[in-house]
């Protein structure tokens, strides 16, 4: 995504198992890199890590 991923928009480079396409290669960005999923973040499952990270997202929104 070019020009950024916008808040509460899932990644284009995520395949059907939600596994990154870019995943250890040079052009993957590197907040992708730095980021470290844990449970504060991430939540017990799926469906929190949505509801968490959409809101992180919505809370980080630049504009």
């Amino acid at each position: 995504m070019p020009n950024g991923k916008p808040a509460g928009v899932r990644c284009v480079q995520l395949d059907d198992d939600n596994l990154c396409r870019l995943f250890g290669k040079p052009e993957r960005p590197a907040v992708c890199g730095e980021f470290s999923a844990d449970r504060e973040i991430c939540g017990e499952s799926r469906e929190q890590a949505i509801i968490l990270l959409t809101s992180l997202e919505e809370d980080t929104r630049s504009g």
